[in-house]
């Protein structure tokens, strides 16, 4: 049987598409169609603030794409270093909150400590903020 796939081609580590290696283990023969374009906004804006975690209370993460935003502000703007050396301390002094168990991995790459991930959703994750303050 044929499906299409709405979604970019990804390779995992055996060079396949996860999506298109389990379909076919179920005699699915997928065709993927990329309909989904992303672009990053506002990085320059995002960057400036990141630098200043003194005039923030803490940070809130939704998803996957924002930490890749937070990952490019550093990488472009030469940032990386003034990270490790101080910026990342300062942000773990603050409540850093994340949507999500993936979200929080990939907080937890860049060194930050996260509060918040089995929220789930950004409902439960007010709820929770609201309560801790």
């Amino acid at each position: 049987m044929k499906v299409l796939l709405l979604k970019d081609a990804k390779e995992d580590d055996c060079g396949q598409d996860p999506y298109i290696r389990e379909l076919g283990l179920y005699g699915l023969e997928a065709t993927l169609i990329p309909v989904l374009s992303f672009e990053f906004l506002s990085l320059p804006s995002f960057s400036e603030k990141l630098s200043h975690p003194e005039d923030y209370e803490g940070l809130i993460f939704t998803s996957p794409r924002a930490v890749e935003a937070a990952e490019l502000c550093l990488e472009q703007n030469n940032k990386t270093e003034v990270w490790e050396r101080s910026l990342k301390e300062k942000w773990n002094a603050k409540s850093v909150y994340v949507v999500g168990n993936a979200t929080a991995s990939l907080v937890s790459k860049i060194g930050l400590d996260t509060e918040g991930a089995a929220c789930g959703n950004a409902e439960k994750l007010a709820e929770y903020i609201c309560s801790s303050k």
